[in-house]
């Protein structure tokens, strides 16, 4: 770690309690198994369903393999990552069973969703938050996603506990890594990334942000993608089947850039929202982000290594970003937005994206996204301060990197 780095302090008392867990497994104790084959046992018994998904089965495994072999988890990272491993077969399992109760759930209709997708820490989550906030689009939220059985309800939408549950996790998250909130727009009831959707499919980047895992994201980097959205699908599915409906979904991660082919095999009549920032900004960025979470879950966050791993990975993934939308020719799905102008204008945004797209901004919508950003401005809860110092890199290797997209990022520009 550089003498730069980023700082990654954690409360006394949690890093207390990891060091006496770290003893005990040097001692060779472990006090917390991640064995992929007992969770999944559990998941039927809780259910009282048997499930069988292949893509997901393997996920799971390379997961639990990759968070034994190199993620160095603390004594509270393995319990928060098998707690979150159980969560999420138990909640895939009791979606499936409904499915298998009521088949009438598969003919629910997905129509014109719109995808915001583009560079992460780019604002993705203002953009998407702002949006939701139009009556005419339905967001998948926080915790319909961690907790999405039963279907929601119009009655039961806006209070229940299991709202309430996913506040307090939340909570002490922010109290366990402070400096989260003033990088990263979340609340329980406000608008969550499809990340979070093909966690329940063991196929995700969220586990890479909480875990340094380079084995299972060569996997999740070549990944059957086509079979992870379809699982995505059949939770937007799931969750209108209780009633809670609007005209288009509203989805949203950065991650979908590296799957363009995918989304729109899955989803053909998809509207899709890029946004786009320089990678000196990008990247460094990033990587302050994922450091602190990743810190939660190990004491052995090396912040320099994560700044080299997510230089790659995402020109990986911005390079297959340009690829497919060369060989895909959906230009009049897509708008493209510059971090700029929209932290300069994000209501003219807003407008320039319902005028290509068509769509209607009713007054009352857009009184809600006015007072939205009054309520939620740039630096609320703190400045976000990051550089390529902090994680050991230079201008240099950017420009080896991202060589490509910065010359489409000129392009942009120029228009």
């Amino acid at each position: 770690m550089t003498e730069a780095s980023i700082r990654l302090g954690r409360p006394a008392a949690f890093r207390a309690a990891n060091a006496t867990g770290s003893l005990l497994q040097q001692c060779g104790l472990s006090l917390v198994s991640l064995d992929p084959g007992a969770i999944l046992d559990r998941a039927r018994r809780v259910s009282e369903f048997a499930f069988n998904d292949p893509l997901a089965e393997e996920g799971l495994n390379r997961l639990v393999r990759s968070f034994e072999s190199e993620a160095h988890l603390s004594l509270f990272g393995r319990f928060a990552i098998r707690r979150m491993l159980q969560r999420a077969a138990e909640s895939r399992f009791r979606v499936e069973r409904a499915f298998a109760d009521h088949p009438e759930i598969a003919g629910e209709e997905i129509r014109d969703p719109v995808f915001i997708l583009g560079a992460p820490r780019s604002g993705t989550t203002i953009l998407h938050a702002l949006l939701h906030l139009d009556r005419d689009h339905r967001a998948p939220l926080s915790w319909e996603c961690l907790l999405p059985y039963p279907a929601p309800r119009p009655a039961d939408y806006e209070d229940n506990t299991r709202i309430d549950t996913v506040r307090r996790e939340f909570e002490r998250i922010f109290r366990l890594v402070p400096d989260f909130r003033k990088k990263h727009y979340m609340t329980a009831d406000s608008p969550q990334e499809c990340l979070a959707i093909t966690a329940l499919n063991f196929t995700s980047f969220q586990f890479l942000a909480q875990a340094y895992l380079p084995a299972y994201h060569e996997w999740f980097a070549h990944a059957d993608q086509v079979r992870n959205l379809q699982w995505h699908r059949r939770l937007l599915q799931f969750l209108q089947s209780g009633g809670v409906r609007r005209p288009r979904w509203l989805l949203k991660s950065p991650v979908h850039i590296m799957r363009l082919g995918a989304l729109f095999e899955v989803y053909p009549d998809a509207k899709v929202i890029v946004t786009h920032r320089d990678p000196e900004y990008i990247v460094p960025s990033t990587a302050s982000i994922i450091s602190s979470m990743r810190s939660l879950y190990s004491d052995h966050e090396d912040t320099t290594r994560t700044g080299h791993e997510q230089l790659r990975i995402w020109a990986d993934y911005f390079n297959q970003f340009l690829r497919d939308r060369q060989r895909l020719a959906r230009e009049s799905q897509i708008v493209d937005v510059l971090f700029d102008d929209f932290v300069r204008n994000q209501m003219g945004v807003v407008e320039s994206v319902y005028d290509r797209f068509g769509w209607e901004l009713h007054a009352d919508d857009r009184g809600s996204m006015e007072r939205f950003l009054r309520n939620e401005p740039r630096g609320k809860h703190g400045v976000h301060e990051y550089s390529l110092a902090q994680i050991g890199l230079t201008e240099a290797d950017l420009d080896r990197e991202y060589a490509d997209y910065r010359d489409f990022l000129k392009s942009l520009e120029r228009n």
